[in-house]
């Protein structure tokens, strides 16, 4: 039998708490992504002149997969140098993760992701692009005192907001830098393309950054450490609950008291996500380390499901969505005859606009997506016994 020591065992226990987090987020980002290939609501799930509660609350709830997943990358980093004390050996990983990610967005994910090839007019980068340039910052930074840390992350994700006015035609020709920082939006390339970042990277470095600066406390005790989770996610709550009522700074996007009060409670929780609001911050980080903090609590032992894709998050989301996409191709060959959707696919070469009830309604989507969930387990169980036996440099990366 294999005997752990206190400090071990606790160790033990935060990964697997955050581990089992990390694999409700790609339990989300799962079904987020099949509502996006498979549903037959053609509109913005949010809009509140169209949708209806449940395929409201659907999209809502997958708001929360990055902000927690870029925290949790920040807390991982943090725990992993605790470990080793080589500052330079983890800058040196970071920064070659950084740049992985990176390429990956711009390629696999890309290719065999969301467009099923190379023939667009416009390429658009996301949340992997976000991480791995968070990944190089942090990478930088791991060397200064963690007060300086704390400083930077909170006036990213404090002040950001402050940025709004500031049009990117102020900055002439960089105005495509100020795209990729802070406003997202369409930059045109050569040859009529055009590159959209949706993940502005201000925020998303400041959320990086603050995930590191927190992660000391997953070295206490747990009842010290579930009672602080709780705390500051409670603290964040309330911020936001504060702010969002008096529509105070922070969102754009305003919501008005009237109308019915399921219609009031969903105009409420609609925050701006492209890019992150600090308000739409505040919420998701806040309830996300309200649930860090209970399932460190009543989740005290792995459970294999969520931490299978909680240990292997990025095997996970470079298959899903091949997968999904592939799924969606094949439903449409039998059902049309022809790939037809609002992704441009190799499939549909005279881009052909799929009929009005393309797509099943919403419980087929979570069904698909307990399909498709079913398929990966098996691939993501084999590649975390193979992370565990093997300690190739590469699976370090992946």
């Amino acid at each position: 039998m294999k005997i752990l020591s206190k400090r071990q065992e606790g160790h033990e226990a935060r990964l697997i708490s955050i581990d089992h987090l990390r694999g409700i987020i790609m339990i989300l980002m799962a079904l987020d992504h099949t509502r996006d290939f498979f549903s037959n609501a053609h509109f913005n799930p949010l809009d509140l002149g169209q949708t209806n509660p449940g395929l409201f609350l659907t999209r809502w709830i997958t708001h929360f997969c990055a902000p927690l997943f870029i925290l949790l990358s920040g807390i991982s980093t943090e725990l992993s140098l605790s470990r080793t004390r080589d500052k330079a050996s983890q800058s040196r990983l970071l920064l070659m993760r950084g740049a992985m990610l990176i390429l990956l967005e711009l390629t696999w994910i890309r290719v065999f992701g969301w467009d099923f090839g190379l023939d667009r007019d416009h390429m658009s980068v996301g949340v992997i692009w976000a991480i791995g340039w968070s990944m190089i910052t942090l990478g930088g930074f791991i060397y200064l005192p963690r007060l300086w840390i704390l400083i930077f992350s909170l006036t990213l994700m404090l002040g950001h907001n402050a940025l709004d006015g500031i049009n990117p035609d102020r900055f002439g020709p960089l105005d495509w830098l100020w795209k990729i920082l802070h406003t997202g939006g369409k930059i045109p390339l050569r040859g009529g393309q055009h590159f959209h970042p949706y993940y502005p990277l201000i925020p998303w470095l400041g959320l990086m950054t603050f995930g590191y600066v927190i992660g000391p406390l997953f070295h206490r005790r747990a009842k010290d450490r579930q009672r602080m989770l709780m705390g500051l996610g409670l603290i964040l709550t309330v911020a936001f609950i504060t702010l969002r009522a008096t529509h105070g700074y922070g969102e754009s996007h305003g919501w008005v008291n009237q109308g019915p009060w399921i219609r009031q409670a969903l105009a409420f929780l609609d925050c701006t996500k492209y890019p992150p609001s600090l308000q739409y911050l505040l919420m998701t980080l806040g309830l996300g380390l309200i649930v860090l903090s209970l399932i460190d609590r009543v989740w005290p032992q792995r459970k294999p499901l969520l931490a299978i894709f909680g240990e292997v998050p990025l095997f996970f989301y470079l298959l899903h969505l091949p997968l999904i996409h592939g799924l969606a191709v094949l439903w449409d060959l039998l059902i049309y005859g022809t790939a037809i959707s609002e992704f441009n696919w190799p499939f549909n070469p005279e881009h052909i606009k799929p009929p009005i009830d393309r797509g099943i309604p919403l419980l087929g989507v979570y069904l698909m997506t307990g399909f498709v969930i079913l398929l990966l387990t098996p691939l993501c169980r084999q590649y975390a016994q193979l992370k565990r036996q093997r300690k190739h440099p590469l699976l370090r990366y992946l």
